[in-house]
């Protein structure tokens, strides 16, 4: 007969290749606080429902505690042959407890602890990434503020193509970085969903208490269907989702900042902290951060497409396939957060060239349409506008100089409407000013959006403290 804790139907044990082949030991121990929280409650709930003894719950939560402690002094020996987490504390309990551990299971499948498991889990490291978020719009807040007066150009196509404000540029990531915020809270709520109680996959003939344990782990709502409770993995699906739509976001970002940091741009020079030399070439100072960021949001995006492929085609209830949610899910949280945390301090550490960035808006022809608004606003149609600045542009390539260089006659000659004030109209600051409509580039308007980032930031500060009250795990 197999020795093994679900042994008793085999004659023989299993193959010791199976055994590592279907092992999940080396990458679910990480859970091992969620194991021991939710089976701590799992006990005090059977006790309660008269299932188990209360000497027997007692005995098994103070070995549980027991182990807990021995897991966080690095005093407890995995064991492959025991296949994961749940089985290696279990067996570890019955060694400690005799009997009285064999109970604990009563009430209860894998299926549904390891749904449990995984479930906390993500609760909290979904917490924990939307800080790691928060972390990085105030590094990207604070950098705006302290270039408040930078001019860039703005670009389309990868051409120049109007003056911004280099804080408005930053400030377009912190939108982008609010809405993956608000995508990992809906994570979060889904994943507050608690199914324990759903046994195998129909539920269980002991009249246990689903609600005392939903209380005991602060769980928002309890599965209302066994079998959907066992199988679900939306809610890793949706974090692999919105932890993609992120990366994609931080890459974005680091190709703009490699770009910038070349010498091609030199619009900003990195922290010698974030960067590395050649082992060949002694001149070099490249983003590497940038660069392994950028990397790692394909890494990311395979874990989503992975658990797409993996979960399509399985039928109800629980599937061995299912194993296969873990180590690409935790690797994404790894990757995450380590992007966010060292994209923060890269931010931080930025020193910004005001002076070529200034040389760059008026050595283009990103001011042609403001010559072609000035026009308008004096009554010319906006398409014969939009021909004469051309016409000015190609004029300044054929002669080697840049609008502001033509002379008062010059502007004249093209249109009578051009008046003195012209050259003042097609200032890079001029440009950046009178972009005042709402969400613009203006200094008025980029201040507004600062002023609303950093309400933002306050909401979500206040919503990740209930969040962390919320999912707090109790094994006292």
């Amino acid at each position: 007969m197999s020795e093994a804790m679900w042994g008793g139907r085999f004659a023989k044990s299993t193959d010791e290749m199976i055994n590592e082949f279907q092992a999940s030991i080396g990458f679910d121990k990480r859970m091992y606080h969620e194991d021991i929280a939710g089976s701590i409650a799992h006990a005090r709930m059977l006790a309660r429902c008269g299932i188990i003894s209360e000497e027997d719950a007692k005995a098994i939560i103070a070995g549980l505690k027991g182990i807990l402690a021995d897991i966080e002094a690095g005093k407890f020996d995995f064991s492959v042959d025991l296949e994961d987490i749940h089985m290696n504390i279990e067996k570890r309990l019955t060694e400690a407890i005799g009997e009285a551990g064999g109970r604990l299971h009563t009430a209860r499948s894998r299926n549904d602890q390891v749904a449990l498991d995984t479930h906390l889990y993500i609760r909290r490291e979904t917490v924990a990434v939307q800080k790691e978020i928060e972390n990085l719009q105030q590094a990207l807040v604070e950098t705006a503020e302290k270039y408040r007066d930078v001019i860039m150009p703005g670009y389309t196509h990868l051409q120049r193509a109007q003056p911004i404000l280099f804080a408005h540029h930053l400030l377009a990531y912190f939108s982008m970085l609010a809405r993956d915020f608000e995508r990992f809270g809906g994570v979060y709520r889904r994943s507050d969903i608690m199914p324990l109680g759903a046994g195998a996959l129909a539920g269980t003939t002991f009249p246990i208490d689903r609600k005392f344990v939903q209380e005991a782990l602060h769980f928002d709502a309890i599965y209302t269907n066994s079998l959907d409770a066992v199988s679900d993995r939306d809610y890793i699906m949706e974090f692999l989702s919105a932890a993609s739509i992120l990366m994609v976001h931080l890459s974005r970002l680091s190709e703009e900042t490699i770009l910038w940091c070349s010498r091609e741009f030199s619009f900003v020079e990195l922290d010698d902290a974030h960067c590395t030399g050649s082992s060949m070439m002694p001149q070099k100072k490249n983003p590497d951060v940038s660069e392994l960021v950028r990397g790692k949001t394909g890494r990311v995006i395979g874990h989503l497409m992975a658990m797409l492929t993996t979960v399509k085609g399985l039928p109800l209830a629980y599937n061995k396939d299912l194993q296969e949610d873990k180590e690409g899910i935790f690797d994404a949280i790894d990757t995450v957060k380590f992007s966010l945390a060292v994209y923060a301090q890269l931010i931080r550490g930025m020193k910004v060239r005001e002076d070529v960035m200034r040389r760059a808006v008026t050595e283009d022809f990103s001011n042609a349409t403001d010559l072609a608004d000035y026009l308008v606003k004096k009554g010319m149609p906006f398409r014969k506008a939009h021909a004469v600045a051309g016409t000015a542009v190609h004029e300044c390539i054929e002669r080697g100089i840049y609008l502001e260089d033509l002379s008062y006659a010059d502007f004249k000659h093209l249109s009578p409407l051009f008046e003195e004030d012209v050259k003042e109209a097609i200032l890079p600051e001029t440009c950046v000013k009178n972009r005042n409509s709402l969400g613009g580039t203006s200094y008025e308007q980029v201040d507004l959006q600062v002023k609303a980032a950093k309400a933002l930031l306050q909401q979500a500060n206040e919503t990740l403290k209930d969040y962390e009250a919320r999912q707090k795990i109790l094994v006292d």
